[in-house]
């Protein structure tokens, strides 16, 4: 047994609207499937599914939904080949980031930034 290929990232969203504007203005990404509660956007060889926050709990009981605002829980981390280029596209888009860029220890430049629900992407250069 191989559990070692994820398909789909589920991010539960408060404003779904709100979740596609941002996703398709940052991102960029084809629209796999959508409707009034999700959009399932395609990343390479992933895939990131927006899903309404009210729908949430079906799918996670009997664990809870965190409540919004109760911090970050998640990091999606992007390898890019320009860490400080993609933050000034994303600053251009009206990003704001929450950290950044910066070369972490570990032998990568990174920046972080937030989706309007919370969840925190990281862009990632290596560093050579």
């Amino acid at each position: 047994m191989l559990l070692d290929r994820i398909e789909v990232v589920t991010l539960f969203v408060d404003d779904i609207d709100e979740a596609k504007a941002f996703y398709q203005k940052v991102f960029a990404p084809e629209v796999v499937y959508e409707d009034a509660v999700s959009s399932v956007l395609k990343f390479s060889g992933t895939m990131i599914n927006l899903l309404k926050v009210t729908e949430a709990p079906q799918l996670v009981e009997p664990s809870a939904v965190a409540a919004p605002g109760s911090g970050a829980r998640v990091l999606l981390t992007i390898k890019v080949d320009a860490v400080d280029a993609v933050c000034a596209e994303l600053r251009k888009l009206g990003v704001t980031l929450l950290n950044g860029p910066i070369d972490r220890p570990w032998g990568r430049r990174t920046a972080a930034f937030a989706d309007p629900s919370g969840h925190v992407w990281e862009v990632a250069q290596e560093l050579r």
